[in-house]
């Protein structure tokens, strides 16, 4: 089959497009014909081995090389086969889900990081939903506990995760403001934010409006200036993967998540919460339902073949996308 191989860290020109053996599934294990994958903020970290530090505590990095050779996590596609303990999926159905080495024509996957797909939307509307919609949906339910009437600021409102938290922030009743560029404002609006912060020309964190719920998924913005627009008991939640290589940045997101973790312990008058979102059937059924009744929609901005996988990632690093990115087989 051909994959996506990452033997070294570098730019994505370090990638190549190659021939690799199909993987055999074990015995909790699906075998995915997929369809389309997406690329995350995820990969090109992985890519580059940024942050250093995360070579030390990632599970698919090492210290010098990457430990997982094929690049990609997101997928959708069709079941090919089975493990011999599986039996809530079968052959021929039509999943997503999230599991390391998804840049490929096949994926093994645990099957308990794999759910049928939304059947009201395509596969490649599928595969942009696991990761930022998982990272969306512990946000906005589970760390912020959303409520309607609640008003809910994002800050990079029109990324990949950024659109799905508008969305299902707004499907709880909530007032969401958006913070991202003037050309994605109509975008942002119709994901369901009422109001929109173009950085460019306001600085929402000098506004005299107050939130209940700060969800930050760029980390450009100090602890300080993110918790002054909090009404007292609100919530901060700090995410994301950040900026690409090369973006200054006044704090950067592994600095805000260090200042965070440490702040949390003394932090009285608002919550703060460092998101670490995680693997669940549980939510993958929750986004489908979200998807099937129409409260979310995946946002493509653009797709590639898999073998210019190299030319999406670097589309992504210099931040010309909106929404998600999207592999096609």
């Amino acid at each position: 089959m051909k994959a996506i191989i990452h033997e070294r860290y570098g730019s994505p020109d370090v990638l190549r497009y190659d021939d690799v053996d199909r993987p055999v599934p074990k015995e909790n294990e699906v075998l995915v014909r997929v369809h389309a994958a997406s690329v995350n903020a995820r990969d090109w970290h992985y890519l580059r081995g940024d942050p250093y530090l995360a070579r030390l505590t990632a599970p698919d990095m090492g210290l010098r090389a990457p430990k997982q050779r094929i690049l990609g996590t997101d997928f959708a596609g069709r079941v090919e086969a089975v493990g011999a303990r599986v039996t809530r999926l079968r052959p021929g159905d039509e999943v997503f889900g999230e599991v390391p080495g998804a840049f490929a024509e096949y994926v093994c996957a645990p099957a308990d990081v794999v759910d049928h797909r939304p059947k009201n939307v395509s596969f490649e509307q599928a595969a942009a939903v696991p990761l930022a919609g998982n990272t969306a949906l512990m946000g906005i339910r589970d760390a912020a506990r959303v409520q309607a009437g609640q008003r809910v600021l994002i800050n990079g409102a029109s990324g990949g995760v950024g659109l799905f938290a508008v969305q299902i922030a707004a499907s709880y009743g909530a007032e969401v403001t958006g913070v991202c560029s003037a050309r994605n404002a109509d975008l942002v609006r119709s994901a369901g934010a009422a109001h929109v912060v173009d950085y460019a020309h306001e600085d929402f964190a000098q506004g005299r409006a107050r939130y209940d719920v700060v969800f930050d998924l760029v980390g450009n913005r100090s602890l300080a200036e993110c918790r002054r627009v909090l009404v007292p008991g609100g919530t901060l939640i700090l995410s994301g993967g950040g900026a690409p290589a090369g973006r200054l940045q006044a704090v950067g997101p592994m600095g805000l998540f260090i200042r965070g973790m440490l702040a949390s312990r003394f932090v009285r008058r608002h919550r703060l919460v460092i998101l670490q979102a995680a693997q669940s059937v549980a939510n993958l059924g929750a986004l489908r339902e979200l998807v099937e009744s129409g409260a979310v929609t995946p946002v493509i901005d653009r797709t590639f073949p898999l073998k210019e996988t190299a030319e999406a990632i670097g589309y992504v690093e210099r931040e010309h996308a909106r929404a998600k990115v999207i592999l096609t087989m």
